[in-house]
């Protein structure tokens, strides 16, 4: 094996032993979803955001709150609601009368992991504060721009059910997430685990595993972890086969009317990098990349009408994707 290779690959697995024990204190709490963990996990190595989408009742936000009770990091909570303001997330100016001068009062964006609470339910102009500190890890209060402190992860939780009262989330903010992780109904034995845990058991408070530095260091591994030139051509012909299905022999071609943007090759390699870094390599495979697609892609494609209304999904436009892009 490669020298390299091989140091990567032993940096990996010092990483991927961090993980577990984020892994292992998370599942005291949440029962199952061990795929929807590793995503955020990915999400986490990768410093990139999350939306996750499913009905009440299934611990979304028990999970997100049990991550961050994982990490040695700072946390808050936003409960997203129709009366509220930019300026309840961002923060505002206030008049000091005895001086005569204005202060500046930071709002709860300025931690390390904001859970934003059923996303959805606060108008477009609230969730829109949002789209500078995801992207640009800033925040501008009044003409004044306040760095947030990295690491900084906004972890979004949604309801699909319901559409009284809420506000869809335009393209421009779910491409800023570089996974959108649906949440299903527990497993039959898991639900029993479930009802045993929390009806007859106090419920178990998890423990700090992961320091900050260990944090830093394992997103700063992330990004070196090796990518061979056809796995990155790989990456690109399938955000390339969403915006020209044609191209690559899709049939039929005119379901999708948007494909992804070039932030979802990036995030594409990201994820990947990460699902290898949790396997325990240093070095990217096709399969990393089929394994975060659909988490990838399916916020950032656009389906016609006709699509819709055969009873199309996103889902069902890149498992087709998947199967007509040769893999290398």
């Amino acid at each position: 094996m490669n020298p390299e290779i091989a140091e990567l690959n032993a940096s990996a697995a010092g990483y991927a032993a961090a993980l577990d024990r984020v892994r292992t204190e998370m599942s005291k709490v949440i029962v199952g979803q061990r795929e929807v963990m590793d995503r955020m996990l990915a999400a986490l190595c990768a410093d990139g955001h999350i939306l996750l989408e499913g009905v009440p009742g299934i611990a979304k936000t028990l999970m997100v709150r049990t991550l961050a009770g994982c990490l040695d990091c700072s946390f808050a909570r936003l409960q997203f609601t129709p009366d509220l303001l930019p300026a309840d997330i961002t923060g505002t100016k206030i008049f000091n009368r005895k001086d005569s001068s204005f202060s500046t009062v930071k709002g709860p964006i300025f931690v390390n992991f904001l859970l934003a609470d059923e996303i959805n339910r606060a108008p477009p102009k609230v969730q829109s504060a949002l789209l500078e500190a995801m992207q640009e890890r800033q925040v501008t209060i009044q003409g004044e721009t306040f760095p947030i402190v990295r690491p900084f992860l906004v972890l979004a939780t949604q309801n699909p059910i319901e559409s009284e009262g809420t506000y869809p989330l335009p393209e421009a903010q779910t491409d800023r997430f570089m996974f959108k992780v649906m949440m299903g109904y527990p497993t039959l034995d898991d639900e029993i685990e479930i009802m045993n845990r929390f009806a007859e058991e106090e419920c178990s408070q998890v423990c700090r595993v992961l320091a900050r530095s260990e944090l830093d260091g394992l997103q700063a591994f992330t990004r070196w972890v090796y990518t061979d030139p056809a796995v990155k051509r790989y990456v690109a012909e399938l955000t390339s086969a969403t915006r020209d299905p044609a191209s690559f022999g899709l049939d039929p071609a005119d379901h999708i009317r948007y494909g992804a943007s070039p932030r979802a090759s990036i995030f594409m390699i990201l994820g990947a990098k990460a699902t290898a870094l949790m396997d325990r390599r240093g070095y990217v495979v096709p399969e990393d990349v089929r394994a975060v697609a659909h988490d990838v892609l399916r916020h950032r494609i656009v389906l016609t009408y006709e699509a819709e209304a055969d009873g199309m999904t996103t889902d069902q436009a890149i498992d087709a994707i998947l199967r007509e892009v040769p893999v290398p």
